[in-house]
């Protein structure tokens, strides 16, 4: 029989990051589960969907008996999260896990842990290591940008881009690109570019917000791996070819502007207020020392605001997506950026410093 006595917010924190890769659709009850490993002064718990998987040691975990168990996730997180104690006491035997706090006990009916997927750990040398900041902020920078229908399998995922002095993160939903990079400790290997699907990403993006120090990345044809601190994520990859992102990237727009971040994207989100379906963008308009931007929605009204801009350029106008523009400015991470534009028919260009970029296509203002 297992025993284990865990601490409580720990086990919280780990089965929430859990939350994020076990099956919620699927007819597989067992892909519903965590798996609980006690043994060695820890406990391991593995969440599985067959395509993403996780191990996470918690360490906060006095082993009185080794074993493991099989429970439904969902309803260990919630006892978890409701009971307030500071420990749970887990016992597992064949198909049943008790968990008791001072006050409460839960009966869990559980199924047999060798039926369990395996779920792969990082084993033999990374490809590169890599802040775990710096790695959460690109993620953060990227992400959003990735597209949400499935019609184009491979820009569903981020663009992993490993060269022999960073890594570099691109996603692309057709309308817009962000790109965003960081130089990366103990490259070994040749360069290598794999497409992660979003949904690790977003996991992934989880899971470095409660790790510090280096992230071991490992990418083999077909899945990566990932190491921080306790947690071990793994995942399959996305199959097919990434657009050639380079060969768009506006190398003429000769129009540039340096903006304030903050006023800009106050600006921006004002504007938007008088936008709706049928007319979703907002123009810009540069002129000598100023920006005005303005927008019009049918039937309920139109919106100005003027902004002070140091901008010697030849007046230009151009319409965008109000809603891209502000995804861009919220993670761009520098309190000036460069916008750069050629016609109002052509793509703009967001610059944050030497490590981020954003291209976004305009829209129509007739």
């Amino acid at each position: 029989m297992m025993q284990v006595v865990v601490n409580r917010s720990a086990l919280l924190e780990v089965l929430t990051v859990a939350s994020g890769v076990v099956a919620s659709r699927t007819t597989k009850d067992i892909l519903k589960c965590v798996r609980l490993t006690a043994g060695k002064d820890r406990l391991l718990v593995s969440a599985t969907d067959l395509e993403v998987g996780l191990r996470v040691a918690v360490q906060q975990a006095d082993v009185q008996s080794a074993g493991e168990t099989l429970v439904p996730a969902d309803k260990l997180m919630q006892i978890a999260r409701e009971s307030g104690e500071d420990t749970l006491a887990i016992e597992a035997d064949a198909d049943k896990c008790h968990i008791r706090g001072a006050d409460s006990h839960f009966e869990i009916y559980s199924q047999d842990p060798a039926e369990f997927p395996p779920v792969p750990d990082l084993e033999g040398e990374a490809d590169l290591e890599i802040e775990a900041t710096a790695l959460h902020a690109m993620i953060e920078r990227t992400v959003f940008s990735v597209a949400k229908e499935n019609t184009r399998y491979a820009i569903s995922g981020l663009l992993w881009e490993k060269t022999d002095k960073q890594l570099a993160l691109v996603g692309t939903d057709g309308r817009r690109l962000a790109w965003s990079c960081a130089s990366a400790d103990k490259l070994v290997g040749e360069p290598k570019q794999q497409i992660v699907p979003a949904k690790t990403v977003g996991v992934l993006g989880r899971i470095l917000a409660h790790v510090e120090g280096p992230v071991a990345v490992q990418i083999t044809d077909n899945q990566i791996l990932v190491r921080g601190g306790p947690y071990v994520l793994s995942s399959s990859l996305l199959e097919g070819h990434f657009p050639q992102y380079r060969d768009v990237l506006p190398k003429d727009n000769d129009k540039k502007v340096e903006l304030n971040t903050a006023e800009f994207l106050s600006g921006v989100k004002r504007a938007a207020l008088l936008t709706n379906e049928q007319s979703k963008g907002v123009r810009l308009a540069f002129d000598k020392g100023k920006l005005t931007l303005s927008s019009r929605a049918p039937e309920q009204g139109e919106a100005t605001i003027g902004l002070a801009v140091d901008y010697a350029g030849e007046p230009i106008e151009i319409g965008f997506n109000p809603a891209f523009l502000g995804d861009a400015l919220r993670v761009a991470g520098a309190p000036v950026v460069t916008l750069e534009l050629k016609d109002p028919n052509r793509p703009g260009v967001l610059r944050a410093g030497e490590d981020f970029f954003y291209v976004v296509m305009p829209v129509s203002l007739a």
